[in-house]
Parts: structure tokens; C-alpha cells; sequence
């Protein structure tokens, strides 16, 4: 009972997988900014939040603003069916670009 316990927690723990979200597209005008992820059916898929923040300021700054703040809930859209299942989801994380940048050679 005991091996039976252990090996469901060692089965559920390495369910969850760590993803790079990529810039999947934006706003320059509104300054927002969507990243997006994949995530398979029978996983639990998450954005590194640390990186995902850095990816979002790294485009806003691009932009002229200054950094990115998370905006909203995930959003998550059933991208690849079968019958009534989804074996893949579309995960879309919002950035609110903020601030504005002082440019590198602005001659302050």
C-alpha cells in the first residue's frame, strides 16, 4: 500500500512541466503584450513567471516602454480535438506594457 502511494505521487509530481512562453503577438499602440505556451493533454503546464515577466519587458521595452505588468487570467483555448477530448490547449498570457524609456543615446 505504501509503494502503491508513493508511486502515484511520483507519477502526478512529473505531470507538471515548466514552459518558455514566446511572444505570440501585441499591440504597440495599446502596449500589450500576448505570450504563448502549449500545453498537452494529461500535463499540467505552467510559464516560468519569472521568465515569462522578462519576456513580456523585453518586448515593451523594444517598443519604447519601460517594463510589463501581468494583465488578466490565462487564457486557454482547446487547439487540438478529438471526439469530446482536447489533447493540446493554447495557453495566452497578457503583459500591460507601462512606463516609458529613456533611449540609450538620448544624451543624458
Amino acid at each position: 500500500m505504501r509503494n502503491a502511494i508513493l508511486l502515484a505521487a511520483l507519477l502526478l509530481a512529473g505531470c507538471t512541466l515548466t514552459k518558455d512562453p514566446e511572444v505570440v503577438g501585441g499591440n504597440k499602440l495599446t502596449g500589450m503584450v500576448r505570450l504563448g505556451f502549449s500545453d498537452p493533454a494529461l500535463f499540467d503546464a505552467k510559464a516560468d513567471p519569472y521568465l515569462a515577466q522578462a519576456t513580456a519587458t523585453r518586448q515593451c521595452q523594444e517598443w519604447g516602454f519601460a517594463i510589463a505588468e501581468g494583465y488578466g487570467q490565462p487564457i486557454k483555448t482547446c487547439s487540438v480535438i478529438s471526439g469530446t477530448q482536447c489533447l493540446n490547449e493554447s495557453v495566452i498570457l497578457e503583459y500591460q506594457c507601462r512606463g516609458f524609456a529613456i533611449p540609450p543615446h538620448s544624451g543624458w
